[in-house]
């Protein structure tokens, strides 16, 4: 099976290249979005592989359709760029990612919770323009409830240390 994949970078691709060889599909990558415009790249697929920013509208599948491509596989969760009627419609298969790992979801808030309450945007600043300034930089409290902030307070606990 042929697959073109959208709105690829490096490292999409070097991933997907890894876990393909056990697979054998035939994969085509592009690093520019699935639009109208672009949707003729896909000729001769029989899939598109396509991210958060591409363009899954009516307009588009037909495109797609047309070129032959039967599914629609989304690297991520959401699927709000997809026209899930028209696609059903077209006789168009769509597949998505069924859920972000808790883990993942909590180890990045945990590093823009942390980027946050130290301002390290801000110190990252100063210190480029010489200013080793403490002003302004303290820390607040943070608290967090419901299960991401239980998944939370087990990352700090096992993770983070702040003498």
């Amino acid at each position: 099976m042929k697959i073109a994949v959208y709105s690829t970078k490096q490292y999409d691709k070097k991933y997907l290249q890894h876990v393909n060889d056990a697979y054998g599909f035939e994969l085509e990558f592009f690093d520019f979005l699935l639009t109208a415009k672009t949707a003729k790249t896909a000729n001769g697929c029989e899939a598109v592989c396509i991210f958060v920013n591409d363009d899954g509208s009516r307009p588009v599948l037909e495109e797609l359709k047309a070129h032959g491509v039967k599914y629609i596989a989304l690297r991520c969760a959401g699927f709000n760029n997809v026209d899930l009627e028209a696609a059903k419609e077209l006789g168009l298969r769509v597949v998505r990612v069924p859920a972000y790992s808790p883990e993942a979801v909590a180890e990045h808030a945990i590093g823009m919770m942390m980027s946050l309450n130290r301002r390290i945007h801000r110190a990252y600043q100063r210190t480029r323009d010489a200013n080793f300034s403490l002003e302004g930089l303290t820390g607040f409290t943070m608290y967090g409830q419901n299960r991401r902030g239980d998944r939370h307070r087990e990352n700090w606990r096992s993770d983070v240390a702040d003498p």
